[in-house]
This record gives structure tokens, C-alpha cells and sequence, in this order.
């Protein structure tokens, strides 16, 4: 079982893949089509209703919205296939939004938001084409979609990218840990990961709901400056007057600021050493790439094993060894019977998280009772012999 990238580097990738990811956890998502066969994507794109959204799903990033187009007719989006030669051929109904709103996350806690405003007569919300931002009031049901995307994707730091549409419906947008913040939100991203693998030996940052609101109210440019930025937690010091006295209008009802900390907690993240759906089987763009950009023919899968890509919801399975074969290969190792099989299943998680710690960091079993060097040997040389057996 060769090493795989972690779950929560999937969103990274394309667009495709944060649709994918949406699909698979029930996600709302707008309506998202993708097409790899040209011909298929041409016939729908002749019958179905506008506007729709096109989108470029890999390659550069989509800093300034320059790669998201809104077209009204099949013309206006064959034109653009044809001439920006984007595949695979991903686009989404248009809708029509009040604004989007960026939430920031750091162990499943929101620690900044704001809402993103399209200029009047346009679309598009991005700040670098003359949309404005502001962070006072974000709705609770938009940070709590906001923490149910970032536990689904058991991601330590995670943004989301949300739709506040006019028809009165939140849908997800874009998410990923790979986004832009201002320094304070990388050294807090940094301590959270200190306090997370020291076990101890680093203080957890306190991030307090709302801090947004009032370190919104600095200038952006001086924001960017600023380092280090800690708040008091909730005792009966004056450490932390504020945040400990000030209500907010929240839900149903007033509320406590401190008492939303304990809402929205900073969780532990375990690491994972495996991955749910494999990368490889959904990385569609390498194994259907173009033949010819000019011709826009795509090339028969690379992999005759490869599911081919579709505008479908289901869920594509990989193949992997069974939790029965995997029980008997590690029972079959002397010193492990079926208690200490079950205590190592109990500490690390399921079996596949147990064959990502044994190609990874498989001296992590080393904390189980019972598990000595001499038995962890034996355990990695067993995995090892099933491994070479398979490959023959």
C-alpha cells in the first residue's frame, strides 16, 4: 500500500475535488457539473438553463476571481471553452448572493470572518475587483456549516468560502487549508500546532469568538503588521474584561462573548495516517488529460482500472485489504493476541489508520502497553512480507 497525502490536502487541488469532497459528506453545494468528454459537456451546454458559472478547476489559483466567468447563453460558454481551453469542463448554476463570507478555522474553531459585498450591478465579491469586506454580525448558521466542513475534512486549520444567497440559502463555495491571512492568524495556526503535537509542553492559543469585529476595526494595512496578538481568558482577573462582560445578540437569543467560547471549542486534530478516497483514483486531470489542446480531444483513461468521471454523486470505492486478512497478518506476529490487538485498534483508530502508522511512523505503537521494540519489529517485518507478497 503505497504512502498516501493526507485527506485534507484533497480541497487543495482543483475545484474538482472540493466538489467531490462536498458530494461525498452531503455538503450544500450550487448545482456543479463536470465533464471530461466534450461532445456530452457541448449537448448539455445547448439544453440547459443560464447563467451558469464557469470555473478554471486546476491549475492556478483563483486569487482576484480572474478565473471564474459568468456566461447567459450556450454561445457566450462554447466561446469561452474554446478559447480558455479549460478541462475538464467544470461549471455551476449561478446564485444570485447577497454576499459570500470567509470563515477561518483552527481546530474546528472559527477565529476570523467577514463578510465579502459585490460592488453594486456586479457579481463578483473579490476584494481586488472592487468588492468591500466587513465583519460584524456573521450568522451562527454560517459559522456552524463553516465547523461541520472543517470536521468532515479533519482539517487542524481550514477556510470556507460561503454563499449567503438571496433566496435565504447558505451554500459552500470553496474550502481549503491552503489560504491567505493576515500574520496574527499564521502565529496562531503555528502555536495551535505547537500545543497539538507537544502533549503539553506548549500553551493552547485562547482565540475568543468574535475577536474578528473588534481587530476589524484596525486598518487592514496596519493589521498586516501585526504580530503576536494574544487575548486574556476567562477568569476573575481583569485579563479579560471584555470579552468576559460584553453580550452579543446571537441565535435565539443574548448571549455571553465567553460563553460562545465554550460553544465553539479548539479541538485536538488527530493526525491521520491514512486517507478515506484515494487521491490518485480522483486525480481525473492527469489520468483523462487532453491529447491536444487545440484539438480538445481527451485522451481513453491511462488505467483501465481508473473509474471513469462523472456528473454523479456516488461515492467511488477503492479496493484495500480486508479487516479480517489485516487482524489475521498482525495476530499471526508472536506477542500479539487478540487483547492486544484490540488495544492497538482502540489507540490508533480503525485498521487503515493502523497501516498508515506502519509505513509512516510506525514507532508510535511503542506508547501501547505491551508493545516493545522487539514485538514492533516483528509487527513492521509481518506488513512488510504481506506487502511484497502482494506486489508479485
Amino acid at each position: 500500500m503505497a504512502k498516501q497525502e493526507s485527506d485534507i490536502a484533497i480541497s487543495n487541488k482543483s475545484k474538482e475535488n472540493v466538489t467531490r469532497f462536498a458530494w461525498k459528506y452531503k455538503l450544500p453545494i450550487p448545482k456543479t457539473y463536470i465533464y471530461y468528454n466534450r461532445e456530452n459537456a457541448h449537448k448539455f451546454l445547448s439544453t440547459c438553463k443560464y447563467p451558469k458559472i464557469i470555473k478554471l478547476s486546476y491549475g492556478p489559483s483563483n486569487y482576484g476571481g480572474y478565473f471564474v466567468h459568468k456566461v447567459d447563453s450556450a454561445k457566450e460558454a462554447k466561446d469561452l471553452f474554446a478559447q480558455k481551453k479549460y478541462h475538464p469542463m467544470y461549471f455551476q448554476d449561478f446564485i444570485p448572493m447577497q454576499a459570500d463570507i470567509r470563515v477561518m478555522l483552527i481546530g474546528h474553531k472559527p477565529v476570523c470572518a467577514f463578510w465579502r459585498r459585490a460592488p453594486k450591478g456586479e457579481w463578483l465579491t473579490n476584494t481586488s475587483q472592487g468588492g468591500s469586506m466587513d465583519y460584524i454580525n456573521i450568522p451562527k448558521n454560517v459559522l456552524d456549516l463553516a465547523v461541520k466542513v472543517s470536521k468532515d475534512a479533519r482539517a487542524e486549520y481550514w477556510a470556507c468560502d460561503i454563499a449567503y444567497a438571496k433566496d435565504g440559502k447558505i451554500r459552500v463555495l470553496e474550502c481549503a487549508t491552503a489560504f491567505a491571512a493576515f500574520p496574527y492568524i499564521r502565529d496562531w495556526i503555528g502555536q495551535y500546532i505547537m500545543w497539538n503535537l507537544s502533549e503539553g509542553s506548549f500553551i493552547k492559543p485562547h482565540m475568543p469568538m468574535f475577536n474578528w469585529e473588534e481587530l476589524g476595526k484596525i486598518s487592514p494595512d496596519l493589521l498586516r503588521t501585526m504580530r503576536h496578538i494574544t487575548f486574556g481568558k476567562r477568569s476573575s482577573s481583569y485579563d479579560d474584561a471584555y470579552f468576559g462582560s460584553k453580550k452579543k445578540m446571537y441565535g435565539n437569543g443574548e448571549r455571553y462573548l465567553h460563553e460562545l467560547d465554550d460553544e465553539y471549542q479548539v479541538y485536538k486534530v488527530k493526525r491521520s495516517f491514512c486517507e478515506e478516497w484515494s487521491s490518485q483514483t480522483y486525480n481525473y486531470q492527469d489520468k483523462f488529460a487532453l491529447k491536444d489542446v487545440k484539438s480538445m480531444k481527451v485522451l481513453k483513461p491511462l488505467n483501465k482500472d481508473v473509474p471513469a468521471p462523472d456528473e454523479s454523486e456516488e461515492s467511488l470505492k477503492t479496493s484495500k485489504i480486508s479487516k479480517k486478512e489485516f487482524k489475521k497478518i498482525l495476530t499471526s506476529v508472536d506477542g500479539i493476541g487478540e487483547k492486544k490487538y484490540a488495544a492497538i485498534i482502540e489507540e490508533v483508530g480503525d485498521e487503515d489508520e493502523v497501516i498508515g502508522v506502519l509505513e509512516q511512523y510506525p514507532s508510535l505503537l511503542l506508547s501501547i502497553k505491551g508493545i516493545s521494540k522487539k514485538i514492533l519489529k516483528k509487527i513492521v517485518q509481518k506488513w512488510k512480507n504481506y506487502e511484497g507478497m502482494k506486489k508479485r
